[in-house]
């Protein structure tokens, strides 16, 4: 029988993130969710492009995520864009509300991906990139893709 933990699937990925901010710790977060909320999260209907987390009062929320209305939800469906609790120990988000407040960093959503049948939320500690810093790092991808592809090319 397959080891439900193994099992990784993932939902939505914000391929953005790494694009617009240098990515430092990640925590893994449980997510509290509706039915509704769950079932179009396995359909793949979320977005996390201008999604971002918090704490406040001392609890972790995702807010400004994306999950689409489920399509065989009747009145009981849920709203697409709500402030969602995550889950994580009390010492992780004390530790993320002290790098937050004092360093000036953001908490963004990386990925939403199932797992162990559980839908799972990917949090990085993350500093915001200056157009330079974007520039540069688009110029050492290109030099390492064209370092590879000689590297390639001659063997």
């Amino acid at each position: 029988m397959a080891d439900k933990s193994s099992s990784f699937k993932i939902l939505s990925d914000n391929r953005q993130a790494g694009h617009n901010y240098f990515l430092m710790d990640r925590y893994e977060a449980g997510m509290v969710l509706t039915g509704t909320e769950v079932k179009a999260a396995k359909d793949g209907k979320i977005q996390l492009k201008d999604a971002y987390g918090a704490v406040v009062r001392n609890e972790a929320w995702l807010l400004n995520a994306h999950i689409s209305q489920y399509s065989h939800g009747n009145r009981e469906n849920h709203p697409p864009v709500r402030d969602r609790k995550l889950l994580l120990h009390r010492r992780e988000i004390d530790k993320l509300l002290g790098e937050t407040r004092e360093k000036g960093l953001a908490l963004i959503p990386t990925k939403i991906y199932l797992k162990g049948g559980r839908i799972k939320c990917e949090l990085a500690v993350a500093k915001g990139k200056k157009l330079h810093d974007k520039r540069e790092t688009e110029r050492t991808k290109t030099a390492e893709a064209e370092a590879r592809a000689e590297m390639r090319r001659r063997a």
